[in-house]
């Protein structure tokens, strides 16, 4: 026990740690937006109708990334109950399938493997799920992706191609995954939408570079003392950079296709991303957030990514927060056009790198 003390005092000491503490300050901006909101007009949006397909008629198909636990399992939960055919991708098959089945027998699911710090791992799952809409006869789009997969790693753990893995999970991957099934999501015969769960940290990253060396993490993965929390709140900035360009690209300069795209914020929820830090470190901040009221449960953190989920379709570029509809604005940094432009075509060269 002394050890796990020693261990935990050592992390909460380090350097990166205190970038951590900024956290708790960005989690009560949120809070502060959502209050004024509310004040002064709340900008929410209320949820389109539950889907109820008629008998015989294929199901909305929805693929969410991240399904073994917290906020990913309890919004698969949520979406088959709407109705959606739920389709979960995960580095290792989950219980959670057969967890919805069992509370919800009606629910439509299939699962596939994917580990979104593999690029080859994304491009299988991309394969199967089109030979999988094509052996059962479906129609080949699909309409919602939700970007739920995300880590927080305390040490440095470099891909094979050098990348950062943290970077890879929490954002190269899921832009490979919207690039790939974007074509599936444009075929939709209905209005089809990507959402992007997005981290309060990102109101404190600090910009830096956005070119190769940035983007993939491979800048941080030289550095003495790995530094996890400018890492993690960098990816998660970059992530809502690619949302609010994508919407760009796709509502403001060509909205044939009908795609939207939404940021939806948990807020702070006991799940397993602190699952690397010491346990006396994790279960301290965990018990310091639920005295002050701000620790929520997955199925309450879930509940911005249904609202993104089930928003009218003529939602998009917005960032969802607090439930209930509700709408807040993430930093000013992550909605400048100019960076947005500079990622994503840093982005479409890494992109273009895999092909």
């Amino acid at each position: 026990m002394i050890k796990d003390v020693m261990e935990a005092i050592r992390f909460v000491w380090s350097p990166s740690s205190w970038n951590m503490f900024l956290w708790g300050i960005a989690l009560y901006s949120s809070y502060l937006k959502l209050l004024k909101a509310s004040i002064f007009g709340s900008k929410s949006t209320p949820n389109s109708s539950s889907i109820d397909p008629k008998i015989g008629s294929p199901r909305p198909i929805c693929v969410i990334t991240g399904v073994t636990s917290g906020i990913g399992k309890a919004t698969a939960f949520a979406l088959a109950e709407k109705g959606f055919h739920v389709v979960l991708g995960n580095a290792l098959l989950p219980k959670t399938l057969e967890e919805i089945k069992s509370k919800n027998k009606d629910a439509q699911l299939k699962s596939f493997v994917v580990d979104m710090s593999s690029f080859s791992s994304i491009f299988v799952f991309e394969e199967s799920l089109k030979r999988w809409l094509s052996d059962k006869k479906l129609h080949p789009s699909i309409q919602l992706l939700v970007n739920n997969a995300g880590i927080m790693a305390v040490a440095s753990r470099p891909l094979i191609n050098g990348y950062d893995r943290m970077m890879v999970t929490n954002y190269i991957g899921p832009f490979t995954m919207t690039k790939l099934l974007l074509p599936l999501l444009k075929n939709s015969s209905v209005p089809s939408r990507v959402v992007n769960v997005a981290s309060f940290s990102h109101r404190y990253a600090s910009i830096g570079k956005l070119d190769k060396d940035y983007v993939t993490g491979e800048h941080f993965t030289t550095f003495d003392q790995y530094p996890h929390a400018h890492v993690y709140e960098y990816s998660k900035l970059c992530l809502l950079l690619f949302t609010y360009e994508l919407h760009r690209r796709l509502r403001l300069k060509d909205d044939t296709h009908h795609v939207s795209v939404i940021a939806a914020e948990p807020g702070l929820v006991k799940t397993n991303l602190l699952r690397e830090f010491p346990k006396y470190a994790s279960a301290s901040a965990f018990l310091f957030f639920k005295v002050i009221g701000l620790l929520q449960t997955p199925d309450e953190g879930a509940e911005s990514s249904v609202d993104a989920a089930l928003a009218p379709p003529e939602t998009s570029g917005v960032y969802y927060f607090g439930g209930k509809g509700r709408t807040i604005k993430s930093s000013k940094a992550s909605r400048d056009p100019k960076l947005g432009k500079e990622l994503w075509e840093t982005s479409c060269e890494l992109f273009k790198e895999l092909l």
